[in-house]
């Protein structure tokens, strides 16, 4: 078995190749002065069972031409297996039509990581589970959930507690959540205006006097969180905590959740944390290298993955 980082999230990499007790592969991944990119793999892996770990996070073209290059790079190397490793999967909000004459870029992301010589995926949590379909390789989609699970039992004290989901789509991901830890669950209705804004119009559920958690799998511009913080401390929540899986904290959206009223937010390090989410008062990074690298030798000795999560 080899592993081969991509430079997207060195640090998670490093974390997952010492769960492993293995080194990572020694390649280079540097880019001309026109800033074409150029990968040299500097190990022998004829034969071998390779494993790419690269999200495709910001600034995501660039991760992404990365992780196609590797892939070449690998196949025209002669590996036995090559898996492309996404902790964080860009473009997977690009799932559907939502008009006339727009692009499906998740499948189109999936196509480019099969055709560039894939020959299966492992990813966390998507933001819809059917991109699964997008690939004619094997897919595993895994859950942040065990981590996050462990946790809050270690933080709350579950009998007062909420789990609430910040919009209708999200119910699916709140229940299996509460259903964990046996805590009641809450929706949040949501009426979104326009991309990167919204405005909370309703909670479903009695939050008073409780903690609450909202779930989500991502966190961009802040706004949908702040909102729907705001709308429970006003309904009479105690405290309101939020566990997401992808920090992806774009723009202002540091600034606007340590202004929030939100007690902590709790991001993993599926996307490498920038330094102003190190410094923030508020926002608190778990890792999922251990989640990950498990699901890593799994796959290598052909064991069950799913039994992860059972």
């Amino acid at each position: 078995m080899k592993l081969v980082a991509g430079n997207s999230n060195r640090a998670l990499s490093e974390a997952i190749a010492a769960y492993l007790s293995t080194a990572l592969t020694k390649a280079v991944v540097r880019r001309f002065a026109d800033m074409e990119i150029f990968v040299e793999i500097q190990e022998n892996v004829r034969g071998q069972d390779v494993f790419v770990i690269q999200s495709t996070s910001f600034p995501t073209n660039d991760h992404l031409m990365e992780l196609l290059i590797i892939t070449d790079a690998l196949r025209r190397a002669s590996c036995r297996r090559i898996t492309a490793v996404l902790p964080y999967f860009g473009y997977a909000r690009q799932d559907r039509k939502p008009g006339p004459r727009t692009p499906i870029s998740a499948k189109l992301v999936a196509n480019l990581i099969t055709h560039a010589g894939a020959d299966r995926v492992m990813t966390l949590d998507l933001h819809a589970g059917q991109i699964q379909g997008f690939f004619d390789i094997p897919t595993d989609n895994l859950y942040a959930a065990p981590v996050m699970v462990r946790d809050i039992k270690d933080r709350f004290d579950l009998s007062n507690l909420v789990v609430v989901s910040p919009d209708v789509g999200g119910v699916v991901r709140a229940r299996a959540l509460a259903k964990r830890i046996d805590a009641q669950l809450a929706i949040v209705d949501k009426r979104r205006e326009r991309p990167g804004e919204s405005e909370v119009m309703n909670v479903i559920g009695t939050v008073e006097g409780r903690s609450c958690i909202l779930v989500d799998d991502i966190v961009d511009s802040g706004g949908t969180l702040v909102n729907a913080a705001e709308a429970l401390l006003e309904r009479g929540a105690k405290e309101v905590h939020a566990y997401i899986t992808h920090g992806v904290l774009s723009g202002g959206a540091v600034a606007r959740i340590t202004a929030s009223k939100l007690k902590e937010l709790v991001i993993t390090d599926s996307i490498q944390p920038t330094e102003a989410v190190r410094v923030a008062r508020n926002i608190r990074v778990l890792s999922i290298g251990t989640l990950i690298g498990e699901a890593i030798a799994r796959t290598a000795h052909e064991e069950s993955v799913s039994s992860l999560f059972d």
